[in-house]
């Protein structure tokens, strides 16, 4: 299946599209079926309403968010390699003449935050560009001037700039890796990807340890906001949605094992340690920072 034929199918899952669908349907039908009309409008409105509430977004993108909390920079283990995933800037389109940064940016800058503190000699930003896009304009090279403006030099980065999902993200990075004998990296993307990301990482075989950022969901006193359509809701459900169904089929492809090596929950890491052949962290007896 196609990347643009999975990119259009994966609309109808998200609640704007859906819910869209539904009260079209339900308008179209009043006509000749008013009951069964008017029911499908009250379904549409409830699937646009209840994912653009605060309360359920941060729900939806909290669970997924606990898996994997931040770890502060001194209690991760140093290792061969950095991996930032894309997602985060946009190439500098004209008439841009830098790269445009979105509000998942924080995985490049959290990456060089790790390559500072001396946890990598390396850095691999990893991400292309969607196939019916222009070419010319792919998110790694972007990513690599944001890394040596935040102090990364640039023969320290490498371009993995083919891939335009995750999974691509995986198996590419771990072939150019492999080529270079890195058998262990510190993977860096936004929590509420991470546990995607990790396991795919992992059945691609290449171990990583999970270096989160991106934290959306934070401690707010509740209101009666929260139960009021809010357009960042929407957005945050959206994404939290897309990450469910994603990991389900990225299982049904064999992209992600079953077993119980899929990260199914937080864990901790040891400070001062060393990567190990299956992604572990070994005791160092020096400190990488």
């Amino acid at each position: 299946m196609s990347l643009l034929v999975t990119r259009v199918l994966s609309l109808f899952i998200h609640p704007l599209s859906l819910g869209l669908l539904i009260l079209g349907a339900g308008a179209g039908l009043a006509l000749k079926w008013k009951r069964l009309g008017l029911c499908l409008v009250c379904a549409g409105i409830l699937v646009l309403w209840v994912p653009s509430t605060s309360v359920v977004s941060n729900q939806l993108r909290g669970h997924l968010e606990a898996r994997h909390p931040p770890i502060p920079v001194e209690a991760l283990p140093a290792a061969e390699a950095i991996v930032v995933l894309g997602g985060a800037v946009s190439a500098p389109r004209p008439p841009r003449l830098h790269p445009d940064l979105n509000d998942a940016a924080d995985r490049v800058w959290h990456a060089a935050r790790l390559y500072r503190a001396g946890k990598a000699p390396v850095v691999v930003a990893s991400g292309g560009t969607q196939p019916w896009r222009d070419q010319r304009f792919r998110e790694a090279p972007a990513m690599q001037a944001l890394l040596q403006d935040w102090g990364v030099p640039q023969d320290s980065v490498l371009l993995e700039s083919r891939s335009a999902n995750t999974y691509e993200n995986a198996s590419r990075t771990a072939d150019l890796l492999r080529g270079r004998q890195i058998d262990c990296v510190l993977l860096v993307t936004s929590a509420l990807h991470m546990r995607r990301a990790l396991a795919t990482f992992r059945t691609a075989g290449m171990p990583a340890i999970p270096a989160p950022t991106d934290v959306q969901v934070t401690e707010q006193r509740r209101t009666v906001l929260d139960v009021m359509p809010d357009a960042g809701a929407l957005a945050g459900s959206t994404a939290a949605i897309r990450e469910y169904v994603g990991y389900f089929v990225y299982q049904w492809r064999g992209w992600i094992n079953r077993g119980p090596s899929s990260t199914n929950g937080p864990r901790s890491v040891p400070s001062g340690g060393e990567c190990s052949a299956d992604g572990a962290s070994t005791p160092s007896s020096t400190d990488s920072i």
